[in-house]
């Protein structure tokens, strides 16, 4: 576990002389193996108190977030490796009525801290001697694949419904499942989610699908109900029955298929597999075989897709890429065109 550690709460503490102790995500992963993204740091020292410690070093301060207690820096790993450290003082925070915004308090122990925080796997702080605190028991979390909400979860997610979203990522990014009591707490807490910005939502939706494998989010993002929050009309594809010889797959089955079929790194391509077939039930007719046709569905598609762009605040760019591709799915030069095919029958999935 400590040879993960590129960046130790000791070597931090030694540099700023503060109380110092390693938090949150960079904690689970270096207890899962895995590299660290975020240097999280957390400390009793007050921003002001940072923020001069940082600068005896000689470094450069960022103090965008100073008022919510964090102070960041560069840390120098080698010649040419730097990583971004941040620093955050002990807080609690208080949600008003109405406002996603908190009030911050600064505080000077370590678990009120750590009990403001989402999700018990993320709750987990370590000192300079590596020794861990763990008081919502998130090593057993981890070790049983469970993500849990810290405390109430009604209280956690009625602070920043975000946390829904990001309770899905985490239980699709590490595979792991999410505990009953938080699960059913998400799932009627759901409409909360329309009370903080589109513009947080498709971070999170972003993170999602950007996975190497994303099944298991979008399934739990269409089972909960949130998925009909954030694009209402992809709710009708659950169970919906094609009935085409084209396709073996409902339509949900067959948009995942897509979707997964797009790699991982092409992210607003995969938004397009999302939304390519969002059109479907509503241009639906019947042959005299009785079969279904979906004629024009593309061109509906765009424009229904168009709406949702605006609506979650796309860049033009990415609304404009999204519009075409929808628009010439079907074209043999699209590049989703042979993603869609491979996602329409049994055969071409098991190959």
């Amino acid at each position: 576990m400590t040879e993960a550690l590129k960046i130790s709460p000791q070597l931090i503490q030694n540099l700023l002389n503060i109380p110092i102790y390693l938090v949150g995500g960079a904690v689970r992963d270096t207890m899962l193996g895995k590299p660290v993204k975020d240097w999280d740091f957390t400390t009793p020292a007050n921003p002001d108190q940072i923020e001069a410690a940082i600068a005896a070093t000689g470094r450069k301060t960022y103090t965008i977030g100073k008022k919510f207690g964090t102070i960041g820096f560069k840390l120098e790993i080698s010649p040419q490796e730097f990583e971004y450290v941040e620093i955050t003082t002990f807080r609690k925070e208080l949600y008003l009525e109405k406002n996603r915004k908190p009030q911050v308090d600064f505080v000077k122990n370590i678990q009120e801290d750590l009990s403001r925080r989402d999700f018990t796997i993320n709750s987990m702080a370590m000192k300079p001697d590596l020794k861990l605190i763990d008081p919502f028991d998130g090593v057993a979390d981890l070790k049983n694949k469970i993500i849990r909400a810290v405390g109430n979860p009604k209280i956690r997610f009625k602070e920043d419904p975000l946390r829904m979203l990001r309770a899905i990522r985490f239980a699709s990014s590490l595979d792991f499942i999410i505990e009953q009591k938080t699960w059913d707490k998400l799932c009627s807490a759901k409409w909360s989610l329309l009370d903080i910005s589109k513009e947080r939502w498709v971070l999170e939706m972003d993170k999602i699908l950007s996975q190497k494998n994303p099944e298991k989010g979008l399934d739990l993002l269409m089972n909960s109900g949130l998925l009909g929050i954030i694009i209402p009309e992809l709710s009708l594809q659950q169970s919906y029955d094609q009935n085409s010889t084209y396709h073996d797959f409902d339509l949900w089955t067959h948009t995942k298929n897509v979707l997964i079929n797009v790699p991982h790194t092409e992210l607003n391509l995969r938004w397009t597999a999302l939304l390519h077939d969002i059109a479907k039930p509503f241009t639906k007719t019947e042959n005299k075989q009785g079969y279904n046709h979906y004629l024009n569905h593309e061109l509906l598609g765009a424009e229904m897709a168009n709406k949702v762009c605006n609506y979650l605040k796309f860049s033009n760019e990415r609304t404009a890429f999204i519009i075409e591709n929808i628009t010439n799915h079907l074209k043999t030069e699209s590049p989703l065109k042979k993603h869609d095919d491979g996602g329409k029958k049994i055969k071409s999935i098991s190959s």
